[in-house]
């Protein structure tokens, strides 16, 4: 059993806390962040150690830590647990830099050790079954499709949203992640990415918290359209914003040559999986409900368009398949190779918007393997089809 460490202790917290309910390897022990009320709050709550970042990383009872930072401290946070020698598991995005982004993967190729990262969303019900439909053939050749993300912001529930409208933040490397792994995971590496940003406002204001009604600045482009060429050919158009109230579009649609796919929300562990067929055919809905990390376990809507008010999330299977890996010797499905090369699409995206031109990504990455179920059953704490 491996002993895990948590950096920081803010908002997504809780769900890696929930995942040790599903999970039989993961084992929380400590926690820290810089705001030592947080660190012991989280402590007495979860009956782990409350420890300083410094205490965490030196601690050799601990051999990986668990990442939960803001974007914008992931690279530093990583890079000082690779360089105390232990693995490291974070949320997503692996960096807002390429560059530092690429030198994790060094580091932790030098030290011997895991490097894993969010999203793990992919490994679910929804997202395999999504996969075994594209690798069978099922509807032919992908040639091409497209996906959106587009709600109003984070402002509207998060205390503290300054971070998502500055430099490092944005609609891209926030929801992209979840998107572009979905599509490497279905149509293999992309080429080439086409964006286009926009900033429609310079202000916006708190909606939520102790800051309600007073106004904060915004850095960044909070829209963005875009076009990704991938290696197989498959061109897929994007949305994603942060300028939306409402809309009806599905999350994603891939086109085949012999039929179409709605691929359910890449934030998301469940389904169903929409297929048709020949021209004018009926569309199929495949339920996941049967599969042990597609089963809906929880029941709570943002009151955000499209988004189901029953959801399936098993977000901590990324970390627990990381554990097996290790425990086995063999490559993790959530690994730095493949969230460097969605970084480098993040990167691309918004360097294409800024620069108005196509422009080629610098890194290729190998499709996952697909995640069975019965490889899923092995690392159940619990039997989640009851």
């Amino acid at each position: 059993m491996k002993n895990i460490g948590i950096i920081g202790c803010g908002n997504i917290l809780e769900t890696y806390m929930r995942a040790e309910e599903y999970f039989n390897n993961l084992n929380f022990v400590a926690c820290a962040d810089i705001n030592l009320d947080a660190t012991k709050k989280t402590a007495e709550q979860y009956n782990i150690i409350p420890l300083s970042v410094d205490e965490i990383l030196n601690d050799k009872n601990i051999d990986i830590i668990l990442n939960l930072t803001i974007p914008q401290a992931h690279y530093e946070i990583s890079k000082l647990a690779l360089d105390s020698n232990k693995h490291v598991y974070c949320e997503k995005p692996m960096s807002v830099k390429y560059s530092d982004a690429k030198n994790l993967l060094n580091l932790a190729s030098k030290n011997n050790l895991y490097l894993g990262n969010a999203p793990d969303t992919f490994l679910g019900g929804g997202g395999q079954l999504a996969r075994k439909i594209v690798d069978n053939n099922d509807i032919g050749q992908i040639l091409t499709g497209n996906f959106v993300f587009a709600f109003p912001g984070v402002q509207d529930f998060h205390p503290n949203p300054e971070s998502w409208f500055q430099e490092g933040g944005g609609p891209v490397i926030d929801m992209g992640p979840y998107f572009f792994t979905t599509l490497v995971n279905l149509l293999g590496p992309a080429k080439s990415v086409t964006g286009r940003g926009m900033k429609f406002f310079e202000n916006r204001e708190y909606k939520a918290g102790p800051k309600k009604g007073k106004m904060f600045s915004v850095d960044i482009p909070t829209s963005y359209m875009l076009n990704i060429e991938f290696h197989n050919k498959a061109m897929i158009q994007g949305f994603i914003s942060f300028d939306v109230l409402n809309h009806k579009r599905n999350h994603m649609e891939l086109y085949g040559t012999n039929g179409s796919i709605v691929v359910p929300d890449p934030n998301m562990f469940g389904g169903p999986v929409s297929i048709s067929g020949e021209l004018g055919s009926e569309w199929r809905d495949i339920s996941v409900e049967d599969k042990p990390l597609g089963k809906t376990n929880i029941i709570n809507h943002s009151g955000r368009s499209n988004e189901a008010p029953k959801q399936a999330n098993y977000r901590g299977i990324g970390l627990a398949e990381m554990i097996d890996s290790m425990e086995n010797n063999r490559k993790h499905r959530c690994n730095s190779e493949l969230a460097l090369h969605v970084l480098d699409l993040i990167e691309c995206t918004m360097l294409s918007s800024s620069k108005m031109e196509d422009i080629q990504l610098r890194t290729t990455c190998l499709k996952p393997e697909p995640l069975g179920d019965d490889s899923v059953k092995k690392l159940l704490k619990v039997d989640t089809q009851k």
